[in-house]
């Protein structure tokens, strides 16, 4: 269902499914505010570099993680992979694993995170989902 627009004097209103609604409010909660997630990146990479690690992420790549985008997807395809080479030649950790962790239907352990990061080339915090 398409959403319904009804302008008002001062404003523009939308009418939309509770499903969406109920989605748009799911994706925020999950993603924090685009600031939090900002934050989140900056502290993140700061402290990789003060211990020697390279993770200067392109702007686009940070930016779609601060929107609240799958960390783990974007730096997924970022790096030229799909989850099925992800998961047969960089780890050991199946593509429906890595797929239900892209979507947060699965939270995961430290040690698939770290075999993630590991192939990724990224500190492990950067991937995990708050």
């Amino acid at each position: 269902m398409k959403p319904q627009i009804i302008k008002t004097e001062n404003d523009e209103l939308i009418v939309l499914p509770r499903r969406d609604y109920d989605a748009l409010v799911k994706r925020a909660k999950r993603a924090g505010s685009e600031d939090e997630g900002t934050a989140r990146i900056v502290a993140m990479s700061s402290a990789a570099l003060a211990a020697g690690q390279d993770v200067e992420l392109p702007a686009d790549v940070a930016e779609a993680i601060a929107r609240g985008e799958s960390a783990l997807r974007v730096i997924r395809e970022w790096r030229g992979m799909t989850q099925t080479q992800l998961g047969e030649m960089k780890t050991d950790i199946g593509q429906s694993t890595i797929s239900t962790l892209e979507n947060g239907t699965r939270r995961g352990t430290t040690a698939v995170w770290k075999q993630l990061a590991a192939a990724l080339r990224v500190p492990m915090d950067i991937l995990i989902p708050e």
